[in-house]
């Protein structure tokens, strides 16, 4: 970690675990702390194959990113972006596209502490607070507004923060409040962890992230059917709504055994 992301946690109680440190931690990073740590380890106890999701979950947002700044895309969305790490977003697009601008949004003054850190030069990317459940707080900061042009298409990104969402707190109509938003030509690419075919260790998990997000709502995988709800409005592009590993492989053969990783994947064009 470095010393100005460092300085900049002081303010954080890091004996608390964090979702977004325990997924840096499980994907090899090092902005992580012993509270995230030994909780991480409890997640792999109960399901060792965390690490590989998390790794294909990050591979799939790669992917997509490449895809969607292939089809012309230069404005996107990265909302629930976790702490920074190799490829990131803005990276990614811009290997395809240089001129691409990103937008990092993010609930967690952890995760934006360390964006702000890595991005502070970069006029062509900004960090900003918010969630997928207040989609007009998003769109309207100035910030946002001073990156992203709404008259042109942009890609939302949601790769990990829905299924930590309840139903009680109807994350579908937000993101169609979002969809209906943004400009004809916009996308929308979205991981979700789906229902496996280990239920016990489903519902493990799911206590350990409820325990600490502090919510009291149940949160974790949804069904199939449920997740494909998000993309009303959207065009599927082909592969669809299929397991990660499975949605525009760099290798054919990494798709195998794609049922493993409980999590699908899919990218979605506004007509």
């Amino acid at each position: 970690m470095a010393g100005a992301e460092r300085r900049a946690l002081g303010e954080f109680d890091t004996t608390k675990p964090n979702i977004a440190r325990m997924n840096d931690y499980l994907l090899g990073g090092k902005d992580n702390f012993a509270a995230d740590r030994q909780v991480a380890e409890r997640l792999l106890a109960i399901a060792p194959e965390m690490k590989t999701v998390m790794a294909e979950n990050r591979l799939f947002l790669g992917r997509a990113v490449r895809y969607l700044a292939g089809q012309g895309i230069r404005q996107f969305f990265d909302i629930g972006a976790g702490l920074p790490t190799q490829q990131n977003s803005h990276e990614v697009a811009r290997s395809v596209a240089p001129d691409a601008r990103v937008v990092y949004v993010d609930n967690d003054p952890v995760v934006r502490s360390h964006c702000e850190a890595i991005l502070a030069s970069d006029d062509h990317t900004e960090v900003v607070p918010g969630d997928i459940l207040h989609p007009e707080e998003i769109i309207a900061d100035r910030r946002v507004q001073r990156v992203i042009d709404f008259d042109e298409p942009v890609a939302v990104l949601i790769c990990g923060a829905l299924h930590f969402i309840p139903n009680s707190d109807d994350p579908f109509k937000a993101v169609a409040r979002l969809r209906d938003m943004l400009p004809s030509g916009s996308h929308l690419a979205l991981t979700h962890a789906i229902f496996g075919d280990k239920p016990r260790s489903v519902d493990e998990v799911g206590e350990i992230f409820r325990e600490v997000s502090g919510s009291t709502a149940p949160v974790g995988p949804r069904p199939c059917d449920e997740v494909l709800r998000f993309f009303e409005g959207f065009e599927l592009v082909d592969p669809g709504l299929v397991f990660v590993r499975q949605w525009r492989p760099d290798n054919p053969l990494s798709a195998q055994a794609a049922k493993r990783i409980w999590k699908l994947g899919g990218v979605g064009r506004k007509a």
